[in-house]
C-alpha cells in the first residue's frame, strides 16, 4: 500500500505534532506554570507518538495500524487537557489533536 493512500492521515499527525510542540513550549512561558504540567506532559507524548505514526504510515510498516489506534487515545488524552485550557494555543491544539484522532481512527479501520 502507498503512503499516498495515508496522506490524510500522515498530514493530520505532522499537524498535531507540530501543534503539540508549539503548545507545550507556549504553556512552559505561562505565569502559571505549574497549572500547565500535565498538558505540558501530554502535549510532549503526543508529539512524539504523532510523528512515529507519520513515520510508520510513510514507510507502510505492517504495525501502523496498532500504532495509529495508540495515537487516536494519546490524542484525545491530550485534546480533552488542552480544551480544559482558554489559550489560544491550547485551543488549536485540542483542534489538531481532535483532527488526528478522527484520522487515525479511519486509518486504522476503528472509526466510531
Amino acid at each position: 500500500m502507498s503512503h499516498q493512500e495515508h496522506h490524510s492521515c500522515i498530514e493530520a499527525c505532522v499537524r498535531c505534532a507540530q501543534e503539540c510542540e508549539h503548545c507545550a513550549d507556549a504553556c512552559l512561558s505561562e505565569p502559571d506554570v505549574k497549572m500547565m504540567a500535565e498538558c505540558v506532559r501530554l502535549d510532549r507524548d503526543c508529539a512524539a507518538l504523532c510523528w512515529q505514526a507519520a513515520s510508520f504510515m510513510s514507510r507502510g510498516s505492517h504495525f501502523m495500524n496498532d500504532l495509529c489506534r495508540l495515537c487516536a487515545d494519546i490524542c484525545d488524552d491530550c485534546g480533552a487537557e488542552c480544551a480544559r485550557h482558554e489559550q489560544e494555543h491550547c485551543q488549536r491544539c485540542a483542534e489538531a489533536c481532535r483532527r488526528c484522532a478522527e484520522e487515525c481512527r479511519l486509518m486504522a479501520g476503528t472509526a466510531v
